[in-house]
């Protein structure tokens, strides 16, 4: 039996010719490889390539995409989101200024975590995945690209009317967070879909 390996997530097949789409990416059939060639179509050894000239910055990128950053760094806004929308809709149930505080001082730290996740997901989707755009990625981009715009919209319509939670702009406000959590949820799960491929 053939195996076929996506060169998009890394999924690998078994059968005797690619899927139509990957299951876990939705790469199509001309991204996949076979990783075990038939002896018959082995290629004879060639002389070794010369390897490119790494810089630093190669050297950076490589160091956060095998120590993983992006998976790491994400779980710190993805952890907060929820609580920043918990203490928002309970400061306008209780009507609790020192409950939209934590909320917005949670909030500040997601804004200054997301450029390592953003920077660190750019890298891993680059390296590992080599800037694939099926529409798993399109997804997962566009909810990133959501959940960090709402991110700074919250923050800034907060620092200047601190009490909007208690206006009558409330409503509008928490679900600029509720959504802002929906996508930053997407975001994840796509993301949980390519590191663990099922």
């Amino acid at each position: 039996m053939k195996r076929w390996k996506c060169t998009i997530c890394n999924y690998v097949h078994e059968g005797d010719a690619p899927p139509e789409k990957c299951p876990i990416c939705n790469a199509p059939a001309s991204k996949f490889v076979e990783i075990e060639p038939a002896p018959a179509e082995a290629v004879p050894d060639a002389p070794p390539a010369r390897p490119a000239p790494v810089t630093i910055l190669d050297k950076i990128k490589a160091f956060m995409v095998k120590h993983h950053l992006h998976p790491v760094s994400v779980h710190f806004p993805n952890g907060l989101l929820p609580v920043v929308v918990t203490f928002f809709i309970l400061s306008l149930v209780f009507n609790s200024a020192s409950m939209a505080k934590a909320g917005f001082y949670n909030l500040v730290f997601i804004l200054l975590s997301l450029p390592l996740v953003l920077v660190a997901g750019y890298v891993e989707w680059e390296k590992k995945y080599n800037r694939a755009l099926t529409t798993l990625f399109q997804i997962k981009i566009v909810a990133a690209a959501i959940t960090t715009v709402l991110c700074l919209v919250s923050t800034v319509w907060f620092l200047f009317q601190p009490d909007v939670v208690s206006s009558s702009n409330a409503g509008i406000f928490i679900a600029i967070n509720i959504v802002m959590l929906a996508s930053a949820g997407i975001a994840g799960f796509i993301g949980g879909k390519l590191v663990f491929k099922d």
